[in-house]
């Protein structure tokens, strides 16, 4: 989610060459009703925007659909004091130089976080119990 449209095209594109199937909002009223609409596994938001900012996205989108981890990006990251405690993000990244290998490495380790954190289905839990007895 970006208002900005290069800055939006260049991370759909790391993205997908990563495998990932990506959905864009320009705004956050727009993305709002990408999640309420569909599951996702990772949001990613621009900081600054008109309307909504990034830190009140956030702050809907735990509500709307907690368990999904949020990256925040900003170019005002460090002079803000953005941090994962101040906006309720999962991470925090600075629009920089390597912004694209600290995006691709910071989505790569919430996908694993969620994945591993995922319960057992109640089946898979009685058949773990029946092997084990």
């Amino acid at each position: 989610m970006d208002d900005n449209r290069l800055g939006l095209a260049a991370r759909r594109s790391v993205l997908e060459e990563m495998g990932h199937r990506v959905t864009v909002a320009s705004s956050g009223e727009e993305a709002l009703e990408h999640i309420h609409r569909a599951g996702f596994d990772v949001v990613i938001t621009d900081y600054q925007m008109p309307g909504i900012n990034g830190v009140e996205l956030i702050r809907r989108i735990r509500v709307l659909r907690p368990g999904i981890p949020v990256i925040l990006i900003s170019g005002y990251a460090e002079a803000l004091g953005l941090t994962e405690a101040s906006t309720g993000a999962d991470a925090v990244i600075a629009k920089s130089a390597h912004e694209v290998s600290h995006l691709t490495r910071t989505v790569a380790r919430l996908l694993r976080r969620r994945t591993a954190r995922k319960p057992a289905s109640p089946a898979a839990n009685l058949k773990a119990r029946r092997t084990s007895a």
